[in-house]
């Protein structure tokens, strides 16, 4: 109140800054014993207090030593672990992904059992590349070559160049995720593009003459096994569909004219309309009843992969395709008959190569597979440019 004297003659003015600084040697005292981590009793903040009131610097405790605090903060295997926990679900991977995700795990963990999001500098990728090249042991050994009995160091050790490419573009799609998450701000990945010499990619399909000998074949009794086999892989010739969705297809999916698939890998909705041999096929399967309602005979990839080989072995299919690949900077040239480089998936080559040679437009043939864009068309596009050239130059016999 203005005006107002105490009884020992305070003004209001001295009477409030009297208060005010109670107040803060309170705060203070209450601060110290909130710093050391400590819960007063009534008796010990009055002293503390009264210490500050009568002007006594307290004296400051030792400090304890930190606690050891264990980090709640996820490993980069358990950040991969969940990488390939989310994206498996929410983009449906297929076995093989998963597969080839595990396979990225260990190849990490064999490098560097203990690896962090900040080890990976462009000097520790580069040694993850040298690692991969030079010492990453083989699963499976490459093929012996020729009549030699061992094999070569680089038949056991070591990844060409083309499946290295293949391993870092896994790791920038982990790490692309880890670092929109925040559990990455290391970003030396993102500049990392090492000089890995590549080749062009062989497309290998079937002729219309290889196509013929397979069909009419006559198997020998011992080798009874291959004829489901071979009406499998025909069916991929002649539908351009993936083993995966041949395995997959059902009785249901079935028209008279057409099949309608929605693909394992892509999950894209494809109409194909059926021909001559593709009917035929089913046809002859009708009455058989399969697990599920399934259509065809049912083969594991690696079972019919290695029976497809077989198979264009006994049709004479032995034409020798060289394949160049790189490992490091060394040029490796494999000179191979031309049976071992078939598979399932040759018979959607083929479809596509026969395709275009027909002169169906690439449109069309795109809407059957199921492939999105042109480029992947070109190397099939360039092949039968090649075919249409070859065929020309024969009518320079009739000069």
């Amino acid at each position: 109140m203005p005006g107002y004297v105490g009884p020992k003659g305070e003004t209001a003015v001295t009477i409030n800054n009297t208060l005010r600084n109670c107040r803060e040697q309170m705060e203070t005292a209450i601060k110290y014993f909130e710093v050391n981590d400590t819960n007063p009793t009534k008796n010990q903040l009055a002293e503390k207090y009264l210490e500050r009131m009568r002007g006594v610097i307290p004296r400051r405790p030792s400090p304890k030593p930190p606690k050891e605090q264990k980090s709640n903060a996820p490993s980069f295997f358990d950040v991969f672990d969940m990488f390939a926990k989310e994206c498996g679900e929410k983009n449906a991977w297929t076995d093989a992904t998963f597969e080839k995700m595990e396979a990225m795990r260990v190849d990490l963990t064999s490098f560097k059992k203990n690896i962090n999001f900040s080890d990976l500098t462009e000097a520790t990728l580069t040694d993850f590349v040298t690692y991969l090249r030079d010492a990453k042991k083989l699963k499976t050994p490459r093929k012996k070559k020729g009549d030699r009995e061992d094999y070569d160091q680089e038949d056991l050790v070591g990844l060409k160049n083309s499946t290295i490419q293949k391993k870092l573009g896994y790791l920038r799609w982990f790490l692309n995720w880890a670092t929109d998450r925040g559990y990455n701000s290391n970003l030396a990945y993102k500049t990392f593009r090492p000089t890995l010499k590549m080749t062009q990619r062989k497309v290998i399909y079937l002729t219309k003459d290889e196509i013929a000998r397979i069909r009419e074949l006559t198997l020998p009794y011992d080798k009874s096994h291959l004829d489901p086999v071979r009406d499998v892989f025909l069916f991929c010739c002649f539908s351009g569909l993936r083993h995966s969705d041949v395995n997959n297809l059902r009785r249901c999916d079935i028209k008279d004219d057409h099949i309608e698939v929605t693909t394992v890998k892509t999950a894209d909705s494809i109409s194909v309309e059926l021909n001559k041999t593709s009917k035929a096929i089913l046809e002859k399967y009708k009455s058989i009843q399969f697990k599920d309602n399934k259509a065809l005979p049912n083969y594991t990839n690696q079972a019919i992969n290695r029976d497809i080989k077989e198979l264009c072995k006994l049709a004479g299919i032995n034409e020798e395709i060289r394949i160049t690949t790189y490992k490091g900077n060394n040029r490796v040239n494999d000179i191979l008959p031309k049976y071992e480089l078939v598979g399932t998936h040759t018979g959607r080559r083929t479809f596509i190569v026969n395709a275009l040679s027909l002169g169906i437009p690439p449109n069309v043939v795109m809407k059957w597979t199921g492939h999105n864009d042109y480029k992947s068309m070109k190397p099939y596009i360039d092949i039968v440019d090649t075919i249409k050239a070859e065929s020309m130059s024969k009518f320079n016999g009739l000069l």
